[in-house]
């Protein structure tokens, strides 16, 4: 039996590679978010509730009421400190060792050398550059081109 074009297109579209690294990406982010949040439920904040003196008590279930309205700052604090701890860990083992990786290779944003300005029309230039983009006036380079 023959696929259909828009069929085939659209497998040949799952199968990419960029898109399966991005379901293992979200299936192992969401297996660590959970791992995350246990540790912090289950650990955390449990001592954060001994240390405030509600010992035997579900940190996630603490509340305050305010002309009625219930308020489960408990379970924002279990949320907050399951969010900061998820970012510290992305930050510093992914950003952290990425950008000094990039960084090593002469790519990203520390690795770009800092602009300087056309004195003809104020824009910024690189300093290698011998016109100016903007208004093309003649520049003389403060950085030897690698030509």
């Amino acid at each position: 039996m023959k696929t259909p074009g828009i069929i085939k297109e659209f497998r040949d579209f799952l199968m990419r590679g960029n898109i399966v690294d991005l379901a293992v990406a979200v299936a192992v982010g969401a297996a660590f978010t959970a791992v995350v949040t246990a540790l912090v439920k289950d650990f955390i904040t449990p001592l954060i509730a001994a240390l405030v003196g509600g010992a035997g008590k579900q940190f996630q279930t603490y509340t305050f009421e305010f002309h009625g309205s219930k308020f489960a700052y408990g379970d924002f604090v279990n949320s907050l400190i399951t969010f900061l701890v998820v970012a510290a860990v992305v930050f510093f083992l992914v950003v952290t060792p990425v950008n000094h990786l990039m960084r090593r290779m002469g790519r990203g944003p520390a690795a770009e050398t800092p602009l300087v300005q056309c004195p003809a029309c104020l824009s910024e230039v690189p300093p290698a550059a011998t016109r100016c983009a903007h208004c093309t006036g003649p520049l003389t380079p403060s950085v030897p081109s690698t030509e």
